[in-house]
């Protein structure tokens, strides 16, 4: 396993732990607060990733079996995401967040044994040992803004953040495809202010469409957890301030997002 590998499932362990301090001593009442994810508790948010940890465990140690799961999802393309976070969420908050713990576990210790240039199937293009940590990471910190949100808990942003705005940014042209439109051609410059003050520079440094701002404003924007209007997020370029209405880390359809403040 690279250094780089073994970070990364570094890194997406102590997301998980960070989320886990927040909902491992909630009464049962805490597990049903509504999140900003509509019909979504803070249990559905649980069970959700709780449900992803074990489809990427099925995807990494039997093929076959996430196949079968592949089918079931085709099956019901609209639904089946949701009917899994119900499904999860209406045992014993107890029992939910020990299936959670067990199966992010397992999941890590799957992925770090994963043979060196090993690729398995997903529900978009298959995944690397290594990008299959860091989509579980950015899906982390996503949810668990969610359940911050709905607590009323205030996160620290932390240099994990590069996993979430690298996701982003890698997918720029998937959020046009997923719309139908054509993505731009050229590339772009983005420029984040990371948590400890430093930059986190991507793309040619002379490209005309720019974006810039902080880390954690960037990845509020790509998974969709803020709306654009309350983020200090600048675009210079027509195609740079188009994507910036649009961008999504995650792979389905394009979601409505996040209305704007007192909106």
């Amino acid at each position: 396993m690279s250094d780089a590998h073994a970070a990364v499932l570094d890194d997406l362990s102590d997301e998980s732990a960070e989320l886990d301090r927040l909902v491992g001593g909630l009464k049962p009442e805490g597990w049903a607060t509504p999140t900003p994810a509509p019909r979504w508790t803070v249990a559905h948010q649980i069970a959700h990733l709780a449900w992803t940890d074990r489809a990427a465990l099925l995807a990494v140690t039997d093929a076959d079996a996430f196949a079968a799961e592949t089918a079931r999802a085709l099956a019901a393309p609209g639904t089946f995401v949701d009917e899994g976070a119900e499904a999860g969420a209406a045992g014993p908050p107890g029992e939910l967040l020990a299936r959670w713990r067990d199966g992010r576990e397992r999941l890590g210790r799957a992925l770090r044994a994963a043979p060196a240039g090993a690729r398995f199937p997903w529900y978009g293009p298959p995944m690397s040992a290594l990008s299959m940590a860091t989509a579980r990471l950015m899906e982390t910190w996503a949810h668990g803004q969610d359940v911050a949100d709905a607590l009323g808990a205030v996160r620290t942003p932390t240099a994990r953040l590069r996993h979430v705005a690298w996701i982003g940014l890698r997918a720029r042209d998937y959020a046009y495809a997923v719309r139908g439109l054509p993505a731009p051609a050229e590339p772009f410059r983005v420029e984040l202010t990371a948590p400890d003050g430093s930059r986190w520079a991507y793309g040619p440094e002379d490209a005309a469409q720019r974006i810039t701002g902080p880390a954690l404003d960037f990845c509020l924007l790509v998974t969709q957890r803020a709306h654009r209007d309350d983020l200090a997020l600048r675009a210079v370029g027509a195609d740079a301030d188009h994507w910036l209405g649009i961008a999504q880390a995650f792979a389905g359809p394009a979601g409505p997002g996040r209305a704007p403040v007192g909106a």
